[in-house]
């Protein structure tokens, strides 16, 4: 449910950006914004708060961001307030930013290795992930995971490639068990 529900509302300021040609801007503000939030995490305990009422948190929406972002941003924030969505805020603009980096053609990946790989390697599977994708830039994100004991795992979206040796392992462990079933 939450994943179609930033979905709907990140949909609908993605086009409204889109159609006002304002996309590198509200991007810009949305990032500003979520870091503003992280940064202070006080503010969203007042807006999810239960017993502070609607027309209050609207109030203080009004206080923190008119003049300091676009009015659509704060018409945007005073929606998903009144709509009692606040609490998917930042899956919300997430999905806003990825679809931006889509229409950028940047794409996202996310590596894990069983040891820290040197920079020429990172650009190997920088330069392979361009070369076999239609993305024609890539933002990738780096982790040591020394339960995969070697390889490494890929992670584009929703597609994952697994070459670890921890997978490997468990899927010769599953043949076996097969083999010795059949016995």
């Amino acid at each position: 449910m939450a994943k179609l529900i930033s979905k709907t509302y990140g949909e609908a300021i993605f086009e409204l950006a889109v159609s006002e040609n304002r996309v590198d801007a509200l991007s810009e503000e949305i990032q500003t914004v979520l870091k503003a939030l992280e940064e202070n995490p006080e503010f969203s305990e007042i807006m999810k708060h239960p017993k502070i009422i609607k027309e209050e948190k609207l109030r203080i929406v009004e206080n923190v961001f008119k003049g300091r972002v676009s009015d659509e941003l704060t018409g945007f924030i005073r929606l998903i307030v009144e709509k009692d969505r606040y609490g998917q805020f930042g899956e919300i603009m997430q999905y806003f930013l990825d679809e931006v980096k889509s229409l950028k053609g940047i794409g996202v990946a996310y590596v894990s290795s069983a040891l820290p790989l040197r920079e020429e390697q990172k650009k190997q599977v920088e330069a392979k992930l361009l070369e076999t994708t239609s993305y024609r830039e890539m933002e990738m994100h780096y982790q040591v995971d020394d339960t995969l004991i070697g390889g490494m795992v890929l992670r584009i979206g929703d597609r994952v490639a697994d070459s670890s040796i921890r997978t490997k392992l468990s899927h010769l462990e599953q043949q076996l068990l097969k083999i010795q079933l059949q016995n």
